[in-house]
């Protein structure tokens, strides 16, 4: 596969940089005040937050997998020169470690981020949304389908990690920099479609949506819907997220809840929680286990930024390489369905990229006002 500069943070004048500098204490700030976490968690809080901006990265004893994606090799280094995927992820794992969340002890399991998660279902916009089904339902299924994909895909902005830094405030128009639907659709044709989900709350519902959509009309024989097996990035959907937007659109009576809940029951919707989902690395180093299950299915559609980042790797790619290049290791036909969050891009036709330059900057990659979705048959 052809080469491309790792994306690094130690330019104090980059975005990953402004992320390990300003977002990460930001949210160590907001997690201590969500939680009446106790003396021990939140010196341990104090102490994550002077390592993660003046500190070198500490070793984590005993957990395996991680052992296996690097750590030796980077225990003692600054968290800015190593690469900008790992290090924020490494970052997602020691705040579990810091609040207790693996235990033992009375914070085990206890998702940190759970009330950011559940305050974006209880909002009148996500209350609008579930309305607006009603609609949906007299539109010709072409349209249904239409609509639910970009639900699903703009429902990334409302990606609470990127709120922290960002506001809510968006600087431009939303506009897709590249759309290849047309080429997502003819791969649905009653088999498995895999979703490798992004973020819970108000995105995933849209996501389930679509699911269940494709099951009703028959596009699809069975859906696998792959979570976080812990929590990660603030707001990446895990079983339990899920489990809360099925229920809340239960309480909201809206028929698609038990449609989605008897679904599950009977497996045409299936859920996984691969330990690499919570990894550091590009899925051109996944598993052969998990590379068995992307194999079989008749489409792989990896959600949102970070899913984005994995797929063709965190790598300064020349932004008209062809989306087909970074992701020739992929086993069977992938689509990726994301707003733009980070300097990654690949797929950009020779246009596209200086007009977005002349117009916004590099703001343009990182803003969220952007989005694709990317098909490789």
């Amino acid at each position: 596969m052809p080469d491309a500069p790792v994306i690094h943070s130690a330019d104090p004048a980059s975005f990953p940089h402004s992320v390990l500098a300003e977002r990460h204490p930001a949210l160590i700030r907001k997690v201590r005040d969500a939680f009446p976490y106790g003396p021990e968690q939140h010196r341990a809080l104090d102490a994550l937050l002077k390592s993660a901006v003046e500190g070198v990265i500490e070793p984590l004893d005993g957990d395996a997998w991680w052992e296996a994606w690097g750590v030796e090799e980077y225990v003692g280094r600054s968290w800015f020169e190593v690469p900008f995927l790992w290090s924020e992820s490494y970052f997602y794992r020691r705040l579990l470690h810091a609040v207790g969340y693996f235990g033992p002890g009375p914070w085990q399991g206890v998702d940190p981020f759970r009330p950011f998660k559940l305050a974006e279902l209880d909002t009148p916009q996500a209350a609008e949304e579930i309305a607006a089904l009603d609609r949906l339902d007299g539109l010709p299924v072409e349209e249904q389908l239409q609509a639910l994909l970009h639900g699903s895909l703009w429902g990334n902005r409302a990606d609470l990690g990127f709120r922290i830094q960002a506001g809510d405030e968006k600087s431009a128009t939303p506009e897709l920099v590249a759309d290849d639907s047309e080429s997502l659709w003819p791969l649905l044709t009653g088999g498995t479609l895999v979703v490798v989900a992004d973020n819970a709350g108000r995105e995933l519902i849209p996501d389930l949506l679509l699911a269940d959509r494709l099951l009703r009309h028959d596009r699809i024989e069975r859906a696998v819907l792959h979570l976080k097996p812990y929590p990660y990035y603030v707001s990446d959907a895990t079983t339990a997220d899920v489990v809360d937007a099925v229920r809340h659109l239960v309480a909201a009576e809206a028929p698609v809840g038990r449609s989605l809940w008897s679904a599950m029951s009977d497996g045409r919707l299936t859920l996984r929680a691969h330990p690499f989902s919570c990894g550091p690395l590009p899925y051109a180093d996944m598993p052969d286990d998990l590379r068995a299950e992307f194999a079989a299915a008749d489409l792989t559609i990896m959600k949102g930024d970070l899913n984005y980042r994995r797929l063709v790797g965190d790598r300064l790619w020349p932004p008209t390489t062809p989306f087909a290049t970074p992701t020739a290791y992929f086993p069977g036909p992938v689509a990726a369905l994301r707003t733009l969050k980070s300097d990654v891009i690949a797929g950009l036709d020779a246009r596209t990229e200086p007009a977005l330059v002349a117009a916004e900057g590099q703001g343009w990659r990182t803003s969220g006002a952007h989005a694709l979705i990317q098909v490789r048959p």
